[in-house]
């Protein structure tokens, strides 16, 4: 399932990204949130090239929420995937995955709507969901507006991947809006302590420590991790959600909660391709230095292209 070693370029990332210790604290937590953003906007300086880019305000159950839109290069219209950022549902921005979602839009031919969501702990479930639904349900009611085709995917990574994760569940339970597909990029779904893959690799770039403390700033207790819509790995019955892609990587300790989904969604008789990427870490798509980064964001584009041609 993992490989003997961790691919050298994901390892030195991991190191870096290792200098910055995630905080288990609120005023360390805004801290961060504060350097994050100015950061990442440095590092993307020199951004991979799209057809264009829009800042997008939709309607949030509370506020509204900020996105960004990416378009492909061509003429419109285009297929719409709405991206939902990781960082343990503490922390990320449109900012902080703005490289990966620049790929996703060259290697897939879809227009990208990344939104950001409320953050706990000052937000705990559900307000997250709540936001990425209506997210969902925006794009699929403004096809004008983002001069797409009709067609929709949802797609995310992390604590983003369980939020594509439970739209796509919802949508189903909901009768829609209608999704295509769903990308689930080392999703924070169906993780469990006792889980090799938390017992081996946790302390690579997720510490035990770091999945406690922000399971319990976004759930808060028990009976709300039982909830499907805060983790699909609850749900009775996935066999009418889209179709899947779910990645991992070796050396994550969400791995096992990963492939746990994937499995749980084929024997519901749902199409999924899962793959693991064994020599990577958690948040290795999002790694500019790692060439496998990009290599797996690609295959994701082709799933989500092929998706449409089925």
């Amino acid at each position: 399932m993992s490989a003997d070693q961790i691919d050298p370029q994901a390892k030195r990332a991991a190191a870096r990204q290792s200098r910055i210790p995630l905080p288990h604290g609120r005023y360390k937590l805004k801290l961060l949130r504060l350097l994050t953003d100015p950061l990442t906007r440095l590092q993307n300086r020199n951004p991979p090239s799209v057809g264009a880019t829009e800042s997008v305000s939709l309607p949030g159950p509370e506020d509204d929420l900020d996105a960004r839109l990416y378009r492909p290069e061509g003429e419109p219209p285009f297929p719409t995937v709405v991206f939902f950022h990781g960082g343990g549902f503490v922390l990320g921005s449109v900012e902080t995955h703005d490289w990966l979602c620049r790929h996703l839009t060259r290697e897939s031919g879809f227009a990208v709507l990344s939104v950001e969501y409320r953050l706990a702990p000052e937000h705990p479930f559900p307000a997250a969901v709540e936001d990425a639904y209506a997210a969902v349900e925006w794009a699929a009611d403004s096809t004008e507006r983002l001069r797409g085709t009709g067609d929709l995917a949802v797609a995310g990574d992390s604590a983003g991947g369980n939020l594509a994760a439970v739209t796509a569940l919802m949508a189903a339970e909901r009768d829609g809006p209608e999704i295509a597909h769903q990308a689930l990029l080392y999703p924070g779904v169906g993780t469990d302590p006792e889980q090799e893959s938390v017992r081996e690799h946790a302390g690579t770039v997720l510490s035990q420590a770091d999945i406690e403390w922000f399971s319990a700033a976004y759930y808060r207790n028990e009976i709300h991790r039982r909830n499907p819509y805060a983790d699909p790995i609850n749900a009775g019955d996935l066999s009418d959600v889209a179709p899947a892609t779910v990645v991992t990587a070796g050396f994550d300790p969400l791995r096992d909660g990963g492939k746990a989904y994937a499995e749980k969604l084929v024997a519901d008789g749902v199409a999924t391709r899962y793959e693991n990427y064994p020599s990577m870490v958690h948040g290795f798509m999002t790694m500019q230095e790692v060439d496998r980064a990009r290599e797996a964001i690609a295959s994701v584009g082709d799933d989500l292209a092929d998706a449409l041609d089925a």
